[in-house]
């Protein structure tokens, strides 16, 4: 069904839509043959598909996933802890982080298999780096402001950024240009210059930090700068695009509500997703498309089954979605999904050079989908 949205539709136009040149025939069949294609092999493949448990029965709820490729995986999570696998999930290799045994490192950012960032949420708020596969970690950022909780982390080559909750109803953020080494706080890049920013939003309203997707940073390879999106829940869901707000028709009005995740694929289509994790089977108003060559923001004719806490892009048409209520995918760019799992997992990510799938959740647990 879709959906008027009069504060969103100045991001829809501002920021994804770019209007085709081609002569109007040659367009419809074009789209026509891509869009069936896409279909039989996107149904074809997922029909095979199924989730793998690759490792399980450990002390630590991990929400933090970074598929560097097919072979390299790091997650994250509570009680200090950090795993990596170098053989496409074959084995693991578990450590405690030292001096840092307490912490609930809730997202996980790597560029390869040595180097990696894993981000402790409060008490205080830290972001620590390694370079020699986790044997050591330093300190890359801290602050103790009161209140201070960082909720999640994303990166565009050696551009990124941590969002965190609001400060005195200001959205904390804080950007790198070195992948991680420094960190400059509330600034933004825009046409060559920093910037400093303010993105204030309602009372009780907030980010969460349940599988370190709430951020996109999407990379615009026109303009040669980032973009990025965010989506908050509480009290209000909204979608952030640079530092303009825009309300999202999600679930919202209590702590619980929101939107927890969002996936952005080629500044056309985006995706987010949430519901309430207090009732974590509620389908209603848990999942929002853009789509911009069928004219705008729609609600999926068949939800995820349930609270969904990340969404990930396979390809333009083929999504995957998890929660603790279980696991969805589409064929159809959002508008459909279909229950693959009943099982349980935080996050669920595709590998950045590659294909391959995996998933994270409590317990310790690490899934494979294929």
């Amino acid at each position: 069904m879709i959906i008027n949205l009069p504060v969103s539709r100045l991001l829809v136009y501002k920021y994804f839509f770019v209007p085709h040149k081609f002569p109007y025939v040659k367009r419809l069949v074009a789209c026509l043959i891509l869009a069936i294609t896409v279909q039989v092999v996107a149904q074809t493949a997922f029909a095979q598909l199924s989730i793998i448990v690759l490792d399980s029965g450990r002390k630590a709820s991990l929400r933090g996933l970074c598929v560097v490729d097919d072979n390299t995986i790091w997650a994250s999570g509570s009680n200090g802890t950090v795993a990596r696998s170098v053989n496409g999930g074959k084995s693991f290799e578990w450590l405690t982080v030292k001096g840092y045994e307490a912490r609930d490192f809730r997202d996980v950012e790597a560029f390869g298999v040595d180097t990696a960032l894993i981000m402790a949420v409060d008490l205080p708020a830290v972001i620590l780096k390694t370079y020699n596969g986790g044997k050591t970690w330093k300190e890359v950022f801290r602050d103790t402001t009161k209140g201070m909780f960082l909720d999640a982390m994303d990166f565009a080559g050696p551009w990124g950024a941590v969002v965190g909750d609001p400060i005195n109803n200001n959205a904390f953020l804080a950007f790198t240009t070195d992948r991680g080494e420094t960190w400059k706080g509330n600034w933004r890049y825009e046409n060559g210059h920093v910037l400093q920013k303010k993105i204030p939003l309602q009372n009780g309203e907030a980010f969460f930090a349940s599988s370190g997707t709430n951020i996109k940073i999407l990379w615009d390879s026109i303009a040669h700068i980032p973009n990025t999106y965010m989506v908050t829940g509480g009290s209000h869901a909204g979608l952030v695009v640079g530092d303009e707000y825009g309300g999202l028709p999600l679930l919202q009005g209590s702590a619980s509500q929101g939107a927890n995740s969002i996936d952005v694929f080629d500044r056309k289509n985006l995706v987010v997703v949430g519901g309430d994790f207090a009732h974590d089977t509620v389908t209603y108003r848990n999942c929002l498309v853009f789509q911009a060559d069928k004219g705008g923001y729609y609600t999926p004719n068949v939800p995820p089954h349930g609270y969904r806490s990340c969404v990930k892009y396979l390809a333009k048409y083929q999504l995957i979605t998890c929660g603790t209520s279980g696991v969805d995918v589409s064929n159809d760019g959002g508008l459909n999904w279909a229950l693959v799992s009943r099982q349980s997992f935080h996050v669920c990510q595709k590998a950045k050079k590659g294909n391959a799938v995996f998933l994270a959740g409590a317990n310790g647990k690490i899934a494979a989908y294929r």
